[in-house]
């Protein structure tokens, strides 16, 4: 497995071809989850891939802190469906964390978490903040990590 970061403008087609088209196969289709996920934001984040050869095996997309809450914050986070169960999504978010650390020195992270990824989340050391809401017609509840 490969980690890759970058921002909007160094990904290259093939790796923005991909990061949409998966993001699409989770988040619209297998979730029957009609939204738009090209939201305007993408230009903004840095883009986490995780490669296994030349297939995206998970991603996520990691904020400054303003850009989309008010601490660092962490989205759109996958595994593809063929690569789930193999605590890919925990090594995705370690690296999210880690990155946020890095490029935005700030270890104050917040999300948006499908509500049935609370457990998820808590283990990596995230914290439930307020009331679960409706996203797109999904649970969700604001998250956030501090350390």
């Amino acid at each position: 497995m490969q980690t890759i970061v970058k921002s909007f403008d160094k990904l290259s087609r093939e790796e923005l071809y991909q990061l949409l088209a998966l993001r699409s196969e989770v988040f619209v289709v297998e979730q029957d989850c009609a939204y738009q996920d090209v939201d305007g934001k993408d230009k903004e984040a840095l883009h986490l891939m995780v490669f296994e050869g030349s297939v995206l095996a998970a991603y996520a997309r990691i904020f400054p802190p303003g850009a989309y809450f008010n601490k660092a914050s962490v989205g759109r986070v996958v595994v593809k469906s063929t690569y789930r169960g193999r605590a890919l999504g925990v090594e995705l978010m370690k690296a999210a964390i880690d990155t946020a650390k890095e490029r935005f020195n700030t270890a104050e992270i917040s999300l948006s978490a499908q509500t049935y990824l609370k457990k998820f989340y808590t283990d990596l050391g995230f914290q439930a903040v307020g009331a679960e809401y409706l996203e797109d017609g999904i649970p969700h509840i604001l998250m956030e990590k501090t350390t």
